[in-house]
């Protein structure tokens, strides 16, 4: 659990790494990657452990019999979220994005709406429009400097064509841990206009102290006709690479109609991913990730100290994640101007906030997974590159 081992990912194949300065015009020689949502961190080492293994054995066939791995789901979901999942339930997809395309797939038509709460996760909007559905936009609003949802505004909204909402939970960009009201109030607004609800819970993991994430399908257990519950290991335990992802549906009608566009396109789990999530929920896995999120909240606190001193500049409290929600509106400064401090005085790479929906325009997200030592000389360079607004 060494987390302040700094590891060059730099010609790796990482995306976090090898695309900043083609996208961002930051060279990994002097940059820090604050972008893409992986950690800079290896895994626990039950997982490297069972890597080893497979490639000790050497022969790379078809996977066969996932009660292993489907009894690792249970035990996990069941001991850190309280919540009993039936076998049956869980489906495999090549991660949370392919999931999200699956449902857009399985339970829309060309033409219709699918309802996100924007600003919220850039690949939903990405996923819907290339399948030829309508992005439906409800914007959260700001009170007390978090999110919260406006359910008045959001149903004088809906048309009748929408047929889907994707709920981020908990949040990202914004770090919401959403209260049990709030979810009761999206489950009430699914049976209202008859929309699926896909519950998007990849972050569930990654809470704050003195935070406690609901899962969907406990606070809300009235609606598993239409529930979709989405969850993985990849963010908890930073194996993205596997793109292995549990779309858990309990409603057998619901499930079947998923099952079948998957069958209808071939989609199957590969080895590597599965063998990864068995070994990553366990024990050992639990241990380690207990130690990240104390770790991760360090690096929040150090962040959020140098951002929020610089006039204008406002971090929005994080209930979860490891991604830093700031909005650079107080500033006065446009946001090519706000953009170059960062990425061309600064040598940072961050998300822009404007990909991420209606309320992101002001925003930037940074990603603080990576060595205290990275976090800390990136909040120095911040302040530096702002330091006239002292």
């Amino acid at each position: 659990m060494n987390f302040d081992e700094i590891i060059d990912r730099v010609g790796t194949h990482s995306s976090k790494w090898d695309q900043m300065e083609p996208l961002y015009g930051v060279s990994p020689k002097d940059g820090i990657s604050m972008w893409v949502a992986d950690m800079d961190f290896r895994p626990p080492a039950c997982v490297q452990e069972m890597l080893e293994k497979m490639t000790a054995h050497g022969v790379y066939g078809y996977f066969g019999g996932d009660q292993d791995y489907k009894g690792a789901i249970q035990w996990w979901m069941e001991n850190r979220h309280g919540w009993k999942v039936d076998a049956k339930a869980i489906l495999t997809a090549h991660g949370l994005v392919n999931g999200t395309g699956l449902c857009v797939d399985a339970f829309t038509n060309p033409g219709d709406g699918v309802v996100l709460f924007t600003p919220v996760y850039h690949a939903f909007a990405r996923t819907i429009r290339a399948a030829g559905r309508e992005v439906v936009e409800c914007p959260l609003v700001i009170e007390d400097g978090i999110y919260k949802m406006d359910f008045d505004t959001y149903d004088a909204q809906m048309t009748g064509t929408e047929k889907m909402v994707i709920l981020c939970s908990p949040h990202n960009p914004g770090g919401r841990v959403w209260t049990l009201d709030e979810l009761k109030g999206v489950a009430e607004f699914a049976k209202r206009h008859d929309l699926i609800l896909v519950s998007d819970e990849i972050h569930h993991d990654l809470v704050m102290p003195g935070n406690k994430h609901h899962v969907m399908a406990v606070a809300t257990p009235d609606i598993m006709d239409r529930l979709v519950m989405m969850t993985a290991t990849t963010k908890t335990f930073n194996i993205a690479g596997s793109h292995t992802g549990n779309v858990i549906i309990p409603d057998d009608a619901l499930r079947a109609k998923f099952s079948a566009r998957m069958m209808a396109l071939g989609i199957s789990g590969n080895s590597f991913g599965l063998e990864m999530t068995t070994a990553a929920y366990s024990p050992e896995g639990a241990a380690w990730v207990d130690a990240l999120v104390e770790y991760l909240d360090g690096n929040r606190r150090l962040l959020d100290e140098a951002l929020n001193s610089i006039p204008g500049v406002a971090s929005m409290p994080m209930q979860s994640t490891y991604l830093a929600w700031v909005d650079f509106a107080g500033t006065g400064m446009s946001g090519p101007e706000y953009k170059k401090r960062i990425e061309q005085d600064a040598r940072i790479a961050a998300n822009h906030g404007e990909t991420f929906g209606k309320g992101g325009e002001t925003f930037m997200r940074f990603n603080f997974a990576t060595p205290r030592a990275r976090v800390a000389e990136a909040a120095e360079r911040l302040k530096a590159a702002f330091s006239d607004l002292q």
